[in-house]
């Protein structure tokens, strides 16, 4: 008989920002341990269209989406609480959502920074800490931080996003300074450069790709495959030991000068 140590069958799994890019796959990785997925997204024309995916290579029993918005402290409260009782109690949950804006910091208004740091740490504040209620009432749970290279390295133009995300790994340990001695771990992903849609333009840059290569010591941009063993690890029973952890998968980019 196989291991059940990364077997999810049976767990419910909330991942924000998964209508696409990098939550999109995580929530695949999940969804192939056997999870119950719960879908998210902001804009409810891109979310269907990932449910009917989900619903159609997974079953319309295990694929569940809500849209609402993550950074609005009551649509979080009511759509967590809405998942609970509708899908059932939350076992895992990925705060994913997040969003880039690139611009020098002497011209950089205030109302995009508050807006990055809003997407980016804020809403995991609110939504783990709804989900956390539930969680720490029946004495089990995950939660998985999406960080960021940047959460340890700084690159010119996106001084929100890497202050955001610097301050998702202290919120991670704050999580678990407070949760952990009632049954919950909380971990962070920080990936590296990592080759998406999303990021298609700066691969077919010349320059840029070069530098990414060059400045990797794997010698080549992360995939979306590369995430999701961490992620399900993290997810699942092999991890109940670790804790307030940020695990940096980047390739090595972290770790030379």
């Amino acid at each position: 008989m196989g291991s059940k140590l990364f077997d999810l069958t049976g767990r419910i799994a909330l991942v924000t920002g998964s209508s696409r890019g990098i939550g999109k796959e995580l929530a695949k990785a999940l969804a192939d341990a056997g999870a119950t997925l719960v879908l998210h997204g902001r804009n409810s024309e891109t979310l269907a269209v990932t449910t009917a995916e989900f619903q159609k290579n997974y079953g319309t029993e295990r694929i569940f989406s809500y849209a609402f918005d993550v950074t609005d402290e009551a649509a979080v409260a009511a759509n967590i609480a809405t998942i609970e009782a509708e899908v059932g109690p939350l076992r895992i949950l990925v705060n994913n959502a997040g969003i880039q804006h690139r611009e020098p910091m002497l011209e950089l208004a205030l109302s995009d920074w508050q807006r990055v740091l809003d997407t980016n740490l804020t809403s995991a504040f609110l939504v783990g800490r709804e989900a956390a209620k539930g969680m720490l009432k029946r004495g089990e749970g995950k939660i998985i931080n999406i960080c960021s290279v940047q959460t340890d390295l700084a690159r010119p133009t996106i001084s929100a996003y890497t202050a955001a995300k610097g301050g998702l790994r202290n919120l991670t340990r704050a999580m678990t300074a407070e949760w952990a001695g009632s049954g919950l771990q909380i971990n962070g992903i920080a990936p590296g450069y990592i080759h998406t849609e999303m990021t298609q333009n700066l691969v077919d840059d010349e320059k840029f790709n070069s530098w990414i290569l060059g400045r990797t010591p794997a010698g080549r941009w992360g995939s979306v495959e590369d995430l999701a063993g961490p992620a399900v690890w993290l997810a699942s029973d092999g991890s109940n030991y670790i804790n307030g952890q940020t695990i940096f998968i980047d390739g090595g980019m972290s770790v030379v000068v």
